[in-house]
This record gives structure tokens, C-alpha cells and sequence, in this order.
């Protein structure tokens, strides 16, 4: 295959970082308990596909809202079960819920990629600690341990943050793309490709914005983390209150750690989860959301983001009070 210049390799990384949107499809991604999925298995409307050793992928398409995405993966996951663990089965630590979000439209507004960019990231540390649920050693997120030393936002316009991020982190090789070009080793656009997909950063730019930041939840909780970054993002009232919430957290020393260390016991943290998640839940109810979902949220938003709670807490609380 024909190898690609270093150049060449940074005009696609960021002509293909954005499709400016205006907000409205949403997509997700639940990691599940499948120790022994092979291949990729179609579902009602996206696919179930290997993850970790110890976790399967479910993939739902882009669906025209938050309410047609949620009724999406519970199908999947419905029909996804004879090929998982059985119920009960303990997630594995890096397991998680990703959601797909417009990237915007160019230019200025609420709305606007570039403010969209920002706020996704912004809020990306404040929905990690909220949906902490990992815990480890010294942690309540095992998961975001490993973005300690990342900046809320990272610097630059969105399409050179992102160039600058997928150039510069390590292959599983240890390696980075730059590293590779300056020593001769030049890529084919196949490995760039793949390099871009297996990257985790919170926020991505895979043409939309992809957050990677809640950790597994039990039971039905996978809708929350969707439910609350839709709501946030693409409903203009809550960006404003979300923006405003989250504005000084960009000069906040050492968040991510935090995020991973103290989550919701951070006070930081906790104060700005608090206006978001009451922002997110006053968006669902002014877009009509099923009852079902906004109580949900509200009780979600009771049992622990206002008494600076996660459920990892409530694992390591049981720990504890083993004899």
C-alpha cells in the first residue's frame, strides 16, 4: 500500500475531524460483560462487535434524537443478550458509555462548533466524576486515571487541537505519528485509520463529537450519561447554563485526576455538577422527554450528584463494611 507523507497525513486528519451540523441525531455506544464475542454481529438497528478481553460493544446508528437513539440501543441490547454474560456479571474497569453528538455549524452561537468543542470538554470531567463507577486503589474511576495529565481544553482551534492530539499520542507500539514520520516510517492510510479509530480521548472528532467520559452504569443507567450529555449540548438553554457552570473549570489545576481521585467529594466538581444535571433535566422536560426518563434523571440527580455522590461510592462504601 502506498505510504503517506506527513503532510498528506495531516490534511486528513483534519479535513475528516468535523461535518458541521446543526445539532439533532444522536448516537451511542454501551460497552457490556462478553468475555467470548468473535466478529461482528448485527443487531436490530447497529451491531454488537468485540471490545476488551472482557467487554462487547454495542453500536447504535445516528438517530434523529435523543429519544429514537434511546429507543435504538434498548432493542440492541435487548437482542444482544444471548451472546453476553449473564446478568450480574461485574463490568469490566474500562468499560463505558460513549454518545455521538452533531458537531455544529461553523461559525459563532451557542450552537457553533467551536463553542460546542469547548463545552464538550469542559463538561467532560464533570460527567466522568459524576458517572464515576470503577473504583480502584486510591480511585473512582479507573477509567480517567489514565487522563491525569490532560488539559480540560486543549489549546487551539478545534480542527488543530485535534490534529495536534492524533499526532502526537502513542500507538499501542508506544510510537506516535509524528514519531513515525521523522524516522522514516511513514504510515499507509489504512494504519492512520486505524490509529484514529482505536484513539479515547473524553472528546473526539470522528466528523461528529464523540464523549467518552461515563463509566458503565447498572441495570437500565446506560440512558443516563446519553440522556444528560444530549441535553446539555444540543438544547441552546442548557448550553448557555452549562457554559456558565463550567466556565473557570478550563484553569482548574490537575481536574482530571481529580475527577478520577475524589470525583463528586471534589467540591469543584460537585457544584458544577449540580447546575448541569439540573440544567439537563429542566431540557428534557421542555422537549417533551418520556416521563420515565426524566424521573430517572431526577432521582439519579438526588441519590448522588446532590449529596456529591457516584455509584462508585456505593461500592467502595459496601467494601468497607465487609467484616
Amino acid at each position: 500500500m502506498t505510504t503517506l507523507t506527513e503532510h498528506a497525513a495531516e490534511q486528513l486528519i483534519a479535513a475528516n475531524a468535523f461535518a458541521p451540523a446543526p445539532p439533532g441525531f444522536v448516537g451511542a455506544a454501551v460497552d457490556v460483560p462478553a468475555p467470548q464475542v468473535r466478529g461482528r454481529h448485527a443487531l436490530r438497528h447497529g451491531f454488537l462487535k468485540p471490545g476488551s478481553p472482557r467487554s462487547a460493544i454495542v453500536s447504535g446508528p445516528p438517530s434523529p434524537g435523543l429519544a429514537v437513539c434511546l429507543a435504538r440501543m434498548t432493542d440492541d441490547l435487548r437482542a444482544a443478550r444471548p451472546l453476553i454474560a449473564p446478568p450480574g456479571d461485574r463490568f469490566s474497569p474500562e468499560a463505558g458509555i460513549r454518545v455521538g453528538l452533531e458537531a455544529g455549524l461553523e461559525g459563532g452561537g451557542i450552537l457553533g462548533l467551536a463553542r460546542r468543542w469547548r463545552l464538550a470538554h469542559r463538561l467532560a470531567p464533570v460527567l466522568a466524576a459524576a458517572f464515576a463507577n470503577a473504583p480502584a486503589a486510591g480511585l473512582r474511576s479507573i477509567r480517567q486515571a489514565g487522563r491525569k495529565n490532560l488539559p480540560v481544553v486543549p489549546p487551539g482551534d478545534p480542527r488543530q487541537a485535534w490534529l495536534a492530539y492524533a499526532m502526537s499520542t502513542p500507538t499501542p507500539a508506544g510510537v506516535s505519528l509524528r514519531d513515525r514520520f521523522r524516522a522514516g516510517d511513514a504510515p499507509t492510510a489504512t494504519e492512520l485509520a486505524d490509529h484514529l479509530d482505536a484513539l479515547r480521548p473524553p472528546v473526539a472528532a470522528r466528523g461528529h463529537l464523540e464523549l467518552d467520559v461515563a463509566d458503565a452504569q447498572p441495570g437500565d443507567g446506560w440512558r443516563l450519561p446519553i440522556a444528560v450529555a444530549a441535553a446539555l449540548l444540543d438544547d441552546p438553554r442548557a448550553a448557555a447554563q452549562a457554559e456558565i457552570a463550567t466556565d473557570h473549570l478550563a484553569s482548574e489545576p490537575g481536574l482530571w485526576e481529580r475527577a478520577a481521585r475524589a470525583a463528586l467529594t471534589d467540591p469543584v466538581l460537585a457544584a458544577a455538577a449540580r447546575d448541569c444535571f439540573l440544567a439537563a433535566y429542566a431540557a428534557l422536560a421542555r422537549q417533551g422527554a418520556a416521563r420515565s426518563l426524566r424521573d430517572a434523571v431526577a432521582d439519579y440527580t438526588e441519590r448522588y450528584v446532590l449529596r456529591a455522590r457516584t455509584p462508585a461510592d456505593d461500592i467502595l462504601d459496601h467494601l468497607t463494611a465487609r467484616p
